[in-house]
């Protein structure tokens, strides 16, 4: 008998690549039910063999619209889900000081809801993806598991707090649990539209449209991204592997490089392309996680080198329909806010 994988944030990145890959490899063991509001990914992102409904999980019984109209309550017990992926999340982790509200709504209390229905359902295990925006400022930028949990922005607390409220789930309620902490994800199927997250996709954006790629600051920030492709084996073995009960686990890549070299990195890929230098913003300077965690107990593989990677993804990139670029018509807070989100 199939058993039944519910992945929330299907639509985006990890989610729909995920639900690609347990499709594509466990086609007899897997039935993927996939939950999104479409706010920050793509209908043509998800697999056709995903049962799919359209929902805001900030509001427990609210349906945007939808093949099938359903609560959340309603799609646990009608479906009577083993596995949960609670994948989604408004990652604008700079922008959050903004929008401080719809970022608490969004991330947080949309994942009490996910944590109340796995604990009323007797949900096997829940995979939650956190951010490395939990660490704050780490120890010299190196970020491990055993660290205290530091933030310093509302996405990162945001996170934390979800973080330690499943931790307590599993102490009072027995919900398994494992923490993914994934970093700088890119790949196919990311959304290159939105003009606040996903530098990557925000600079192949500018670049197919003939402007200036951005760099907040001097560049010299510090990042190790992760091609999508890599992540997706070790995060499916999140969900049942023993291993990971009850276990926070950074996932992602290995090789720091800073933000003005991935630009140019990028520019030798596509071509040449003008950089501009912009405000600096609040930000960890330096952010590397340790993975031999992941290798332990995900055997996650590095495989993808950026050039790669970023090579695979600007090739996608030139294919996608020209969509409309997300602008926020008004955020909660102007004070403070940069120049370059400025209206």
């Amino acid at each position: 008998m199939k058993k039944n994988i519910l992945i929330t944030g299907v639509a985006g990145l990890l989610g729909s690549r995920l639900a690609d890959w347990i499709i594509e490899n466990k086609p007899d063991e897997y039935n993927v039910i996939g939950i999104d509001d479409l706010s920050g990914g793509y209908k043509e992102n998800i697999h056709p063999e995903v049962t799919f409904f359209k929902k805001d999980l900030s509001r427990s019984t609210r349906i945007l619209s939808g093949d099938t109209q359903m609560t959340l309550e309603h799609i646990f017990t009608t479906y009577e889900i083993d596995y949960v992926y609670h994948l989604a999340a408004y990652a604008a982790e700079g922008l959050s000081p903004f929008i401080r509200t719809f970022n608490y709504d969004n991330n947080l209390k949309s994942t009490a809801f996910i944590v109340n229905e796995c604990i009323k359902n007797n949900v096997k295990r829940l995979v939650f993806t956190s951010t490395m925006a939990v660490y704050g400022h780490g120890e010299g930028g190196i970020f491990h598991e055993d660290m205290r949990r530091n933030p310093i922005d509302p996405y990162g607390i945001a996170k934390a707090a979800c973080e330690r409220d499943i931790e307590v789930a599993n102490e009072q309620h027995g919900l398994d649990y494992c923490i993914i902490r994934p970093h700088n994800v890119y790949g196919i199927k990311q959304n290159i539209w939105d003009k606040y997250r996903n530098v990557l996709g925000i600079w192949m954006y500018y670049i197919m449209e003939k402007k200036p790629i951005t760099i907040f600051g001097d560049g010299s920030q510090r990042r190790a991204f992760s091609y999508v492709d890599d992540s997706l084996e070790p995060l499916f073995k999140a969900h049942f592997d023993p291993r990971c009960s009850k276990q926070i686990i950074n996932l992602g890549g290995i090789e720091a490089i800073s933000i003005a070299e991935c630009a140019e990195e990028l520019k030798l890929i596509v071509g040449g392309s003008e950089v501009v230098h912009l405000e600096k913003r609040h930000e960890v300077h330096s952010a590397f996680a340790t993975w031999q965690k992941s290798i332990d107990l995900l055997d996650f593989e590095f495989k993808t080198p950026l050039k790669e990677g970023l090579a695979r993804m600007w090739e996608w990139a030139q294919k996608q329909p020209k969509r409309e670029r997300f602008v926020w018509s008004k955020y909660e807070i102007d004070k403070g806010i940069y120049d370059y989100w400025k209206k």
